[in-house]
């Protein structure tokens, strides 16, 4: 029902200062024309030598950020107030959800749980994947004995993070009412594009039917031996209905639209056919992650000064065609009414390829700024971004 937001955050400090039935507290979204420290913040109650705490949990896209404060309510409500859309408060019996609208007013809902607390403070990091789960072993990640295999502890790693990444960013999503709650009748439809051995489009399809979300993945990768093989693991593991693979280039690919692209490491501008893909389908959620750059290497014929500098030497020269593709790629993104974030997505120590574009579509109109920073960036590098020529409704006047 619709509430003053005055009124509503008051109700939700009350719930969350009372640290002896509170059990989690969850802030995501963004409210209109205002800007938050963190895309999404967890909040539950720990005890530390006798007493009881409030620990937020963040993220930057590298690494999880915890820090204890007291539950006091100028502090709880300064959080509140920080323009958060969406606030989600859990107690011992009920739930509270405020959705703050773009008028500035707040739904608020009450839901009649029985939840329980845990005060534990040092909480070891859970997987999200049980390393005996079928589909581990069918792709070659876990021995007999449900075990990581040595030699696959770097991909583990990296489904696991990739997951760390999806799922906050996708609930937010749907709070936010950015992706439509998936039904049995409309499930979440994702595509992963340059599927390749499939690692994360199993992970994804495992991992969000475990939690009950209804989906349907698709898999796209150009060599048949590829599509062959991840449909016959996806037959022996008994999930062909809701899992498929194609064999098909990103660029022509019969599949039509979904509500989250996943591309990681398509090569060169097979990047850039995977970001216009999903555009040009209307994804709300996009996570590319890049692997080489030669296109825009190539054009690097002159740089601009004072770079000459710097693209002297061959090395940082690809590494600066690198940084201008993925930054372009992103302002074409902002361009086009996507939000966007490059972050790390798993350590370098795992692999060298460890940049992801995170984009939520919002539909917003882009900031003049954004139009003349990437005006000038192509005019002063003299290039022309492939990923520009792919998307229709780019365009900078």
């Amino acid at each position: 029902m619709p509430h003053s937001l005055e009124q509503a955050l008051e109700e939700a400090c009350t719930l969350i200062t009372d640290t002896s039935t509170l059990v989690r507290v969850v802030l995501s979204g963004r409210r209109r024309n205002m800007q938050t420290e963190h895309e999404r913040i967890d909040i539950r109650p720990v005890e530390i030598k006798g007493s009881i705490l409030l620990q937020l949990t963040y993220s930057d896209g590298r690494a999880t950020t915890t820090k204890n404060i007291s539950a006091e309510t100028t502090a709880i409500l300064d959080l509140l107030s920080s323009g958060y859309a969406n606030i989600t408060v859990d107690s011992l019996d009920r739930s509270m959800s405020v959705r703050v609208t773009k008028s500035g007013d707040a739904q608020v809902h009450f839901e009649k749980k029985t939840l329980v607390q845990d005060l534990t403070h040092d909480k070891k990091k859970e997987r999200l994947l049980d390393p005996s789960d079928p589909f581990l072993l069918a792709v070659g990640i876990s021995d007999h004995k449900g075990q990581i295999k040595p030699s696959k502890n770097d991909k583990y790693k990296q489904v696991e993070e990739f997951l760390r990444l999806l799922v906050p960013t996708l609930n937010s999503a749907i709070e936010a009412g950015q992706i439509e709650k998936p039904s049995k009748e409309k499930p979440l439809s994702i595509v992963d594009l340059g599927c390749g051995h499939a690692y994360l489009t199993f992970a994804a399809h495992q991992y969000l039917r475990s939690i009950g979300m209804n989906v349907h993945v698709t898999g796209i990768d150009i060599r048949p031996e590829s599509c062959d093989r991840n449909n016959a693991i996806a037959g022996s593991l008994g999930i062909s209905q809701t899992i498929t693979f194609k064999a098909e280039e990103i660029a022509s690919t019969t599949a039509q639209q979904a509500d989250i692209a996943i591309a990681l490491h398509a090569c060169d501008t097979a990047t850039d056919d995977a970001i216009a893909w999903a555009v040009n389908g209307g994804a709300k959620l996009l996570l590319i992650a890049p692997c080489c750059h030669h296109d825009i290497q190539k054009q690097m014929e002159q740089s601009p000064e004072p770079w000459g500098a710097l693209t002297k030497f061959g090395v940082m020269k690809e590494r600066m065609g690198d940084l201008l593709t993925d930054a372009l790629r992103a302002q074409i993104l902002r361009i086009v009414g996507y939000r966007v974030e490059v972050i790390e997505f798993i350590g370098g120590e795992h692999t060298p390829r460890n940049i992801m574009i995170r984009a939520v579509k919002t539909g917003a109109q882009p900031d003049a700024i954004d139009i003349d920073r990437y005006r000038e960036i192509t005019s002063q590098w003299g290039i022309v971004p492939a990923l520009s020529k792919k998307i229709p409704t780019f365009t900078i006047g």
